[in-house]
This record gives structure tokens, sequence and C-alpha cells, in this order.
């Protein structure tokens, strides 16, 4: 098993009920919307671009607005007291290098392809072109095996792969982690949710958006080619992302712009409006 849970693709929500409204939502506001959304990605340059998602515009600065990340399903194990333990209020928590556990945990260190997570928070109601400055954002993800720290057998006494960033000037936070793993019934992704301040975020509070990050399959391909990504290799031969239980009704905003290589490391950028 090496830790993973095994779930389906609804599995990983908190179930139908919960799930169903928050999909009706997404649906009405792309109706709204129309062509006119302006999809938004971090930015690269040609030489380091390996691939890109189809979401690669600049943030627009339309005094209209934009629309907010999709709001997604925080999953099963967000570890911010919703569901059982809450990493959150933890000495050490925030912190940029999520690779370690801290604290009183077992003390284990996560293992896989480097991966620098970029999350750019800006402001929806200013057309995205005002960074969110002083806001936070918890992350969290699976490890090379498709456990989750805290919750999955093996890794409970864990709690890698989990940390809490404030935005800077441009409203940008920056994580060091490595590449998750592909469990059986889920797209690889990352969960983050968005605060309004770090003090919010500490205290578990207020919480004003919660989503998911997916990943390109050329790059997911080319990790998974690697050593210790074996089970993925399988579990991702039978998925998609129009398929996924999360984002199989759009996936444009949430499909991260990715630069480096398998070898060297990842950075994945993603531009969060809120």
């Amino acid at each position: 098993m090496n830790g993973r849970h095994d779930e389906g693709p609804h599995e990983h929500d908190r179930g139908l009920s919960h799930d169903l409204p928050v999909l009706a939502r997404r649906r009405m506001i792309r109706l709204m919307a129309g062509a006119s959304l302006i999809p938004l990605v971090g930015c690269t340059t040609e030489e380091e671009k390996t691939t890109a998602s189809s979401s690669s515009s600049s943030p627009s600065s339309s005094s209209a607005g934009c629309a907010e990340i999709p709001e997604e399903t925080a999953g099963p194990f967000p570890g911010d007291g919703s569901n059982g333990v809450n990493v959150l209020k933890e000495s050490g928590v925030v912190r940029s290098d999520i690779t370690k556990s801290f604290g009183d945990s077992a003390g284990g260190t996560a293992e896989g392809v480097p991966l620098t997570i970029t999350l750019t928070v800006v402001d929806a109601s200013s057309g995205c072109g005002t960074p969110k400055q002083g806001a936070a954002v918890y992350v969290w993800h699976c490890d090379r095996d498709g456990a989750y720290s805290l919750y999955s057998e093996g890794v409970t006494e864990e709690n890698y792969l989990r940390g809490v960033q404030e935005t800077d000037e441009k409203g940008q936070v920056t994580f060091t982690s490595v590449f998750p793993g592909c469990y059986p019934g889920r797209w690889p992704h990352i969960h983050f949710e968005v605060y309004g301040s770090l003090a919010d975020a500490t205290a578990a509070t207020s919480i004003t958006n919660t989503s998911q990050l997916a990943f390109p399959k050329e790059v997911c391909d080319a990790v998974y080619a690697t050593d210790g990504y074996g089970e993925s290799v399988r579990n991702l031969s039978g998925l998609s992302l129009e398929d996924d239980g999360v984002f199989g009704d759009g996936h444009e905003r949430q499909l991260a712009t990715m630069t480096g290589s398998a070898g060297d490391g990842y950075t994945a950028a993603l531009t969060v409006p809120v």
C-alpha cells in the first residue's frame, strides 16, 4: 500500500451533497462570464518554458473585474481543523520549505522530484491587476506515494508537505516542495486555501477561497518516469483532466505554467484571483 489511500474519483471530496452545489456554482459563473474571461497563469521565459497551460495570458487590468479562482473541495485531508487535526495552529507551520515535518512530528522528509510552487494572489474586483499584499496561502498535497501526512497510514505522525506563507508586495508566495504522486481516482494536484491575513491563517479562521492547482500531463509523464514514482505511472494511465471529478468541468484557470525539467526540478506558477 505504501501509505496510499485508495479512493475513487469522488471519494476525495466531502460527499456528493457538498460537491454538487460547488460544481453548480462554477458552471453558473462560466455561463455568465462567457468567452470574455481571460485565463491567468504566471510568467515564464521561452527558454525556460517546457510546457504551458492553455491559460497563459497575462492578468487583465479591466476595471470590470475578473472571475475568482474556481471554488473547489478541500477534500478529506485538509489539516485545517475542519476534518480532525489542525496543523495551522502549530508553531512552525509558517514556512517556505515544506519538504520536512516540523514541531513534535516524526521528523520525516518527503522525497521526490524538486518542485517550487509560486502562487500570485490578485484582486479579482480590480480586473486582476492589483496584487493582494498581506494575504496568506496555506498549501498541502500528497507525497510521492500518494499519501497525505497527518491522515494516511504510515504518515499520521508526519506533517510534511503543508505550510503557510504571507503574500509579498507582488501578491506572491513561494514554497519549496516535491512533485506529488498520482493516486487512484484523482488527477495530480495541489490544494490551497487563501486567507485575508496571516493571523487568520494561523488561527484557522475566515478562509476566503479554497481551490486546487492542476499539472499538465506532459510534466506528469516526465516526472513519473523517474525513480520512485512507479505507482503513479499506472494510476495516471487511466485518468484525464476532462474526466477528473474536480477539474472535469473546466481547468483552464487552475492549470499551472511549468518551467524546468525532471532532472533539475520544476517550478509551478499560477495566478489566483480572489
